[in-house]
């Protein structure tokens, strides 16, 4: 570790100069430079371990704790909130509204539910319950989110996308980041239950106007909806900027309000999905993951790297370990048990895909990074309870979609041998 914070210092003296902009400049070069190495790094390992993975072990390795070549001071952090703002409106924007009316969607909202009053009980078990609620609350929604946005890049690399077991997923997911985001924004909050309820009410509002005058333009306005759709192949992008004013004008308010910019994003890709006709919703998802996994996504992953702390892990493993083994407690056990025990309609009928999708609904890591920094800001938590917590969320996006796929193979064996050759007579 020394000798990489040295390596560091002799590298940072070859760019030292005072001026915070110069510095701002060096850290998104080497932001962008770990950005491009982290899917190759992935595609060495042949996917398994996803980029995702690496973009946090990288920015760990320049970030401050480590050889310190970049921080994500100043416009480096505005940068970092816009890519959490792409990821979180690529999540949103995934949801069909239909989905979480329907018995399987009211089926993951009882496991989550499950999953959180769990996580409190847990989390007051291990660090008591006379620490006070926020925190109860800070580390049940940390291990009781799943990384939507996370998995979707690794359900189609499965090749279980348009399946009964990728719509599953996509459903648990869509609920393992909506309530944690409401359930963050109303809990852990500066201000009392009641008035937090009426900021979140006033939110809402807003959310609901962005959502209906765009509507209203498009079917008063005649011809509207046809340029928009013409100057969309064009230069003009006409819709990926609109999609950048919705996400810009909800994260302002969210932070207005002083909620989490997360709910603004989240609100901006649910509503971008209804004013998307269609037709048009798969073309139009590929232009926004090329907008959002360019640069400014990775960048987010990159800069909460380097929030980490490595020696903390080393210093604490067991600890680390019995948080990762909490969250697929917590987040997968409650799913799993569900679906093996009740009629979800999710149409799975093998114990299998039951331990696959709770498996893959465990894995949480974009919630749990934004749940420790709002934490953090309100001093709920220690740094080396966030960097334990972060860690363990990147832990889970490495194992627990590894350990799916391990049991989809061993079943699948399981199954050929137990056919067997045929035999005759």
């Amino acid at each position: 570790m020394e000798t990489a914070q040295q390596l560091g210092e002799q590298i940072a003296l070859i760019f030292n100069n005072t001026s915070e902009e110069v510095g701002e400049y060096i850290s998104v070069f080497w932001i962008a430079l770990v950005a491009l190495l982290a899917p190759l790094a992935s595609a060495l390992f042949r996917k398994k371990i996803p980029d995702v993975v690496f973009l946090l072990i990288f920015g760990i390795i320049i970030g401050p704790n480590m050889v310190g070549l970049a921080s994500d001071a100043n416009g480096v952090h505005l940068l970092k909130e816009l890519g959490l703002g792409l990821l979180f409106l690529l999540a949103g924007y995934e949801i069909n509204p239909s989905t979480l009316k329907s018995k399987q969607g009211r089926s993951a909202m009882v496991s989550w539910i499950f999953s959180f009053a769990l996580g409190l009980l847990v989390a007051g078990l291990i660090v008591g319950f006379n620490r006070g609620f926020d925190v109860l609350v800070t580390l049940a929604l940390a291990m009781s989110s799943t990384a939507l946005g996370t998995l979707l890049p690794l359900i189609k690399t499965h090749g279980k996308t348009g399946t009964k077991l990728g719509d599953a997923v996509m459903v648990h997911g869509a609920i393992g980041e909506l309530f944690p985001i409401f359930a963050m924004s109303l809990l852990l909050s500066a201000h009392s239950t009641l008035t937090s309820v009426l900021i979140l009410l006033s939110f809402m509002i807003i959310a609901v106007v962005a959502a209906v005058v765009p509507h209203r333009l498009f079917e008063n306005i005649p011809g509207l909806r046809r340029v928009m759709a013409a100057e969309a192949n064009t230069t003009s992008q006409t819709m990926l900027r609109l999609a950048m004013l919705l996400l810009t004008t909800l994260m302002m308010a969210a932070a207005v309000f002083e909620l989490d910019v997360v709910l603004g994003a989240f609100a901006a890709g649910f509503i971008l999905r209804s004013l998307t006709p269609n037709g048009a919703v798969e073309p139009f998802t590929k232009r926004l993951e090329a907008l959002g996994f360019s640069f400014l996504i990775p960048l987010f992953f990159v800069a909460s790297g380097m929030g980490i702390n490595v020696k903390v892990a080393l210093e604490q493993p067991l600890v680390l370990l019995a948080i990762v083994a909490g969250i697929l407690v917590i987040r997968g056990l409650p799913v799993f048990l569900l679906e093996r025990f009740t009629s979800t309609d999710s149409g799975l009928k093998t114990t299998n895909e039951k331990v696959q999708l709770g498996l893959y609904s465990a894995a949480g890591l974009p919630i749990i990074v934004a749940v420790t920094e709002v934490a953090l800001s309100y001093e709920l938590i220690s740094a080396t309870a966030a960097s334990l917590l972060v860690m363990a969320g990147a832990l889970t996006v490495l194992f627990f979609p590894i350990w799916a796929k391990t049991v989809d193979a061993l079943f699948a064996s399981d199954s050929e041998a137990g056919r067997g050759e045929p035999t005759t007579a």
